[in-house]
């Protein structure tokens, strides 16, 4: 009855008309911003941090509109990921893989059809999770040390071959590539310079953004161009705009699980909706079998990562408000935004701040129904883009990506960077090399030597502290069964015939 209470309250601070209306504007700038590539979240989260403070918005609008506009981002996030190849953050990577050729197979509104409706689901799943179970979900995730991140991390890398199961080898050198690249700069432990050859401008590193840009945007120009000289239309229909009810039955069991698998792994601060979205492809994929078309332009794996992307990012908001950790670099941003209205996020905020706690809460179910009211009917919209003649979207894209690289530092070196980088995953995928655990390798390398240094440092060196835990040792577990289980079946099945 207290919980019924506390949420009533929360719907009588969410539904208030200013309220509403900046929960409303938030999902669309949030969903506009995700289908641009590279920017995701936490760049409009970012973008409107200093706008909300400047309005003198109360705490409880501001945080409304900041988490709004994250729910959008994971909404739009797909959009461009499904039409063009290009993912608007790295959370959406996993999409590319079956909603790419799903709209090269005409069937682009499908794509964007489950893909909205898997995005509602997962995040209600998530929503309801935080009503119904935030501070115990919050002590559990307090048993993840940097040795249990680590192994999870591990996990995650060690089922990158699953991505493309007819091409295990090429996935895991790529994700190696990723890994790499995440060593380029300065060593933040030691101050020691890694690969970057005395440039400064690789002093910080390779940004994502860059990195994201360039290997799949520009790359996808080169081949727009390709295919355009060859006189070849990769794009001929875009099909129907709805999916059939026997097509959402199909793929309701596969949401329903990814949005249950991207709730917990949300609940983990700082794993994020990349993680998420990768395990529950990955899982997904070996549940389904050979016979499904994963990879090929199959509904349900489409269905999956989107799923599980947005309900990491609601789950992500339980560190943060039971334990005042972020959840995930967005929700990093955002407890900035509390600390600007001296409020200090933690277990205190349920009995202190319960009308800011509840009304946040309520504000997401209302922003969730407000996405998918807002999606449904602008895919026939969206998918005009694919209309477009190549000789005009090519130069299209190239203009938005170079603008929007250029806006960030101002510097010409970013420019250069993505043509060079743009180049090499020409070659890439030319070469039949998978981009997504490229990505992923990059956006989990940094997780993983930082969990791993911490882990050492904990132990004074002693490296059995990485296999202590239980949680530990059935992560690294999982992530062995991984990697030799394919081979071995593979080389057993004659004999089982």
């Amino acid at each position: 009855m207290e919980l019924l209470m506390s949420l009533a309250q929360g719907f009588e601070v969410a539904l208030s008309p200013s309220n509403l209306t900046i929960a409303l504007i938030g999902s669309l700038i949030g969903t506009m911003v995700g289908m641009l590539p590279g920017l995701g979240p936490i760049n409009g989260v970012a973008i409107l941090l200093p706008l909300a403070f400047a309005l003198n918005l109360p705490v409880e609008s501001a945080l409304i509109l900041l988490a709004t506009v994250y729910m959008g981002c994971e909404y739009g996030g797909r959009i461009s990921s499904i039409l063009l190849g290009i993912p608007g953050d790295a959370a959406a990577v996993m999409t590319i893989l079956d909603g790419y050729p799903l709209a090269q197979k005409g069937q682009a509104g499908k794509a964007l059809c489950i893909s909205a409706l898997s995005s509602f689901i997962g995040s209600f799943i998530a929503i309801c999770g935080i009503i119904l179970f935030a501070p115990l979900l919050a002590d559990w995730a307090l048993n993840f040390g940097p040795a249990e991140y680590f192994a999870l991390i591990i996990f995650a890398l060690a089922t990158l071959g699953s991505v493309m199961s007819q091409k295990p080898i090429r996935s895991f050198l790529a994700a190696l590539i990723g890994l790499f690249l995440t060593t380029i700069g300065i060593d933040a432990n030691t101050g020691v310079y890694r690969f970057s050859f005395d440039n400064p401008h690789l002093y910080d590193g390779i940004s994502f953004i860059v990195l994201i840009i360039g290997l799949f945007s520009i790359s996808e120009i080169f081949l727009m161009l390709e295919n355009t000289h060859a006189n070849k239309k990769i794009i001929q229909k875009t099909g129907k705009l709805l999916i059939s009810f026997g097509e959402f039955f199909h793929a309701f069991l596969t949401i329903v699980r990814s949005g249950v698998v991207g709730f917990f792994v949300g609940v983990l601060p700082g794993a994020g909706a990349t993680i998420a979205s990768a395990i529950s492809y990955m899982s997904e994929k070996k549940l389904a079998g050979k016979a499904a078309r994963f990879g090929e332009g199959d509904l349900r794996g489409v269905a999956a990562p989107e799923a599980a992307n947005n309900a990491s990012a609601c789950g992500s908001f339980i560190p943060m408000l039971t334990l005042g950790l972020p959840g995930s670099g967005t929700t990093a941003v955002m407890m900035g935004a509390l600390t600007l209205y001296n409020i200090n996020p933690g277990p205190a905020m349920f009995s202190e701040q319960t009308d800011l706690v509840w009304g946040l809460i309520a504000a997401l179910l209302i922003a969730n129904v407000l996405l998918l009211i807002l999606n449904i009917p602008l895919i026939s919209l969206f998918v005009r883009i694919l209309s477009i003649p190549h000789w005009m979207l090519a130069p299209i894209i190239a203009i938005l990506s170079t603008i929007g690289i250029y806006s960030i530092n101002s510097t010409t070196w970013d420019l250069v960077m993505i043509f060079i980088i743009g180049i090499c995953g020409f070659v890439l995928r030319k070469l039949e090399f998978p981009l997504a655990p490229l990505i992923l390798g990059f956006v989990l390398g940094e997780h993983l030597e930082v969990n791993l240094r911490r882990a050492l440092s904990i132990s004074s060196g002693d490296l059995s502290i990485l296999w202590q835990g239980s949680i530990a040792q059935i992560l690294l577990a999982g992530a062995f069964l991984m990697i030799l289980l394919p081979p071995l079946i593979k080389k057993f099945k004659p004999f089982a015939r």
